[in-house]
């Protein structure tokens, strides 16, 4: 999934300084589940923003609402009648950066505003902590890898075994860091694969990834 994380406050009320009537808008997908922009999240910020802009003595209006998903069109158009119906001058939007970018797209009149900070795809380690699992390459080989990706998970993007820089199965970059290759090595080993970890991984083709521009992806079988 993607997670994100709330903005500071105080950047949030720097972003909102010249609005006084706002609709925040939060989504039911991934933030919900990373805790970062569901209903309950629309919720503080909407009340932690009203309280500070109030002793600021510039008291604001903030109506909430939460979409399914901000990631399709379809859910998006659900903010048309709030939007005909209030003389909003802002929205921020809860979501990863689609969302307020979804939102802008569609009503090209209003401010948006993110609300959130997209930072990567990936999942649960326990609760109220998550770890980045996957770059988005385009292009997947973690079947060269025991099922794991050492472009994500390793702090060198190293497809060709580890660097000499781990210590005890720790990276060097941080003691708290598992060293992703020796995850992998074990992970071989136990799958009887071994050999497979001698075999030479060519050069990565990242045309693929982002460094080709914006992506598409088109299923013809799906399109009306």
């Amino acid at each position: 999934m993607i997670i994100a994380e709330r903005k500071p406050i105080q950047e949030i009320l720097e972003m909102v300084r010249n609005h006084q009537r706002i609709l925040m808008v939060g989504c039911k997908g991934c933030v919900t589940v990373c805790n970062a922009g569901g209903k309950k999240e629309v919720a503080i910020l909407a009340s932690a923003l009203r309280i500070a802009r109030r002793k600021q003595g510039k008291p604001i209006t903030i109506d909430e609402l939460t979409l399914d998903r901000q990631c399709e069109p379809e859910f998006i158009a659900w903010l048309d009648d709030p939007i005909k119906k209030n003389d909003y001058d802002a929205i921020i939007s809860l979501a990863c950066s689609i969302g307020p970018q979804y939102i802008a797209e569609a009503f090209d009149t209003m401010v948006v505003l993110p609300g959130l900070n997209t930072s990567f795809m990936g999942g649960t380690l326990e609760h109220g902590i998550w770890g980045e699992y996957c770059a988005a390459c385009g292009s997947c080989e973690i079947h060269n890898f025991g099922g794991l990706c050492p472009i994500t998970r390793c702090a060198k993007g190293l497809l060709n075994g580890p660097c000499g820089g781990s210590v005890d199965g720790k990276c060097e970059v941080s003691k708290d860091l598992d060293c992703i290759w020796e995850i992998i090595y074990e992970r071989m080993k136990k799958l009887g694969q071994l050999d497979r970890l001698g075999q030479k991984i060519a050069a990565k083709d990242w045309s693929t990834s982002l460094s080709g521009g914006p992506r598409k992806i088109i299923r013809e079988d799906l399109t009306i």
